[in-house]
């Protein structure tokens, strides 16, 4: 008896009447040719004989005996599979079509166990010889999850015979109801969480301004706000060290001024504030990744532990920020902004096999005025894979004294736009920034009333003071030249 052990796993006759079905009923070819690989088939002359389907069927012809006869001859692929008689006999030993699911689920069960078996292989392989230990676990992590993605064939319903229609009703319906039922992830500024009612789950939120606006301090905001409520969430700092971001985010829940802690100017009431809120940070779940120049790979690498190690739970992703991150290929200064794209769209992707928000900060152009999409540094398609994307616009902190008198602009005020959002509307809020903090906060009704209030008075103090300076007065110059006395 020859020794079976290291035969790779497969069933012979399940491949046998999976193509069997297929020659009987083309409808069902149509059904599975989408789920078949010709390397799903273990049999040499069975994966002949899946290409040669394959290749007829693209050409749009029916799968029968004369036109698979036909393409396995011009391939010079006929004998290799035994000939016609070999085709006749794989049609004989089938003699219904009903049961191809099961074979299939045969042959797809017996692809996969055979992938892990050559995965692991090449692990043992990669891992005896690797000298980066952190290398060595993304290449098994990747091998691995190419083999889970290859199981997948989910992705196309028919509407008329998938529940998709009744599951988004029965949705609205939960909605209607309970509007806080299947809320996103909470953010703490409650503008944005009527807006967006929470942040989407398979969303990438991009938060941009320009340097020293706070888009970290506005990220780290939403982080906290939402690792009170429970959630699990996933920080990736490429500019500040670890340190730094728990610095941060202790003097922002503590409310206490960041400048002293650093100049040894904190009050009693401030360490027992900072002791108090240490003690609830080290309850939350935050992981902090402080690695430079990661890649989206890497960080999908990452979250796909922290899921593991938190019982499959991760509920948000803040990255800080897109232009520091590397696609992982050789680049030159030229091509950036193909590699911005390709980071972009690999975030989505990654936000949409993950089903959590991420949020991904990025730069603006130094412009002036208020910001808008086209001003996003160095690739467009950071708007186009955006689901959402928020600008941070400070007017404090690029007008002159001259200007912030002259038009009445509030010390420490920014507005939050939401210009755009593919899942619902635009908008704006006005947010108190407290520097000393590093903490946005929404101002009291009363004091946005009075703010805009005293805007609206100056702003038409202004207008009318320039047109006043507009009418030339009798004896004064005009454009066309002197009128009146001159004088001297």
């Amino acid at each position: 008896m020859p020794d079976k052990t290291n035969v790779l796993p497969n069933n012979l006759e399940a491949e046998q009447a999976l193509l069997g079905c297929m020659f009987i009923d083309n409808d069902i070819l149509a059904e599975v040719i989408d789920k078949l690989d010709e390397n799903d088939f273990y049999q040499e002359s069975h994966k002949l004989i899946m290409s040669a389907i394959q290749r007829v069927f693209n050409q749009r012809k029916p799968i029968d005996m004369v036109t698979l006869t036909d393409d396995l001859e011009k391939e010079g692929n006929l004998a290799k599979v035994g000939g016609i008689d070999y085709l006749i006999e794989l049609t004989q030993k089938t003699p219904t079509a009903a049961n191809f699911r099961h074979y299939l689920d045969i042959v797809k069960r017996d692809s996969i166990n055979r992938n892990l078996i050559r995965a692991a292989r090449n692990i043992i392989d990669n891992s005896s010889s690797s000298t980066d230990g952190l290398k060595s676990v993304q290449y098994a992590e990747k091998l691995i999850y190419d083999i889970s993605k290859t199981g997948d064939s989910s992705t196309m319903h028919d509407i008329r015979e998938s529940t998709v229609v009744a599951d988004v009703l029965d949705k609205f319906q939960v909605i209607a109801t309970d509007k806080d039922a299947l809320r996103g992830i909470p953010t703490g500024i409650p503008f944005l969480n009527k807006l967006t009612n929470g942040l989407q789950r398979s969303d990438l939120i991009v938060i941009a301004a320009r340097p020293g606006m706070g888009k970290t301090s506005l990220a780290m905001n939403i982080v906290e706000a939402a690792a009170y409520q429970g959630n699990v969430c996933a920080v990736f700092s490429l500019e500040m060290p670890e340190s730094q971001i728990v610095q941060r985010l202790l003097c922002s829940a503590a409310n206490v001024s960041m400048s002293n802690a650093l100049s040894g100017k904190l009050t009693p009431n401030d360490w027992k504030a900072l002791i108090r809120t240490s003690e609830e940070l080290k309850k939350l779940s935050i992981t902090i990744d402080d690695s430079a120049r990661i890649t989206p790979a890497e960080i999908l690498s990452k979250c796909r532990r922290i899921k593991a190690k938190n019982g499959g739970r991760l509920d948000l992703v803040m990255i800080d920020y897109i232009q520091l991150m590397s696609s992982g290929s050789r680049r030159t200064e030229e091509n950036r902004t193909r590699e911005i794209a390709q980071i972009t769209g690999d975030l989505k992707i990654m936000a949409k096999e993950l089903n959590v928000p991420v949020i991904a900060l990025s730069q603006l152009r130094r412009i002036e005025g208020e910001p808008s999409l086209i001003d996003l540094r160095e690739s467009g398609a950071i708007e186009q894979d955006a689901d959402m994307v928020m600008f941070i616009n400070r007017p404090d902190v690029t007008a002159k004294q001259e200007e912030i008198e002259k038009k009445g602009i509030v010390k420490g005020m920014a507005d939050l736009i939401v210009a755009k959002h593919r899942n619902g509307e635009l908008g704006r809020c006005q947010l108190r920034f407290k520097g000393e903090f590093t903490k946005f906060v929404t101002p009291d009704p009363d004091e946005l009333r009075e703010i805009n209030a005293a805007k609206a008075k100056k702003n038409a103090k202004t207008a009318k003071n320039e047109e006043k300076e507009e009418e030339v007065p009798e004896g004064s110059f005009s454009d066309d030249g002197y009128e009146g006395d001159m004088p001297f």
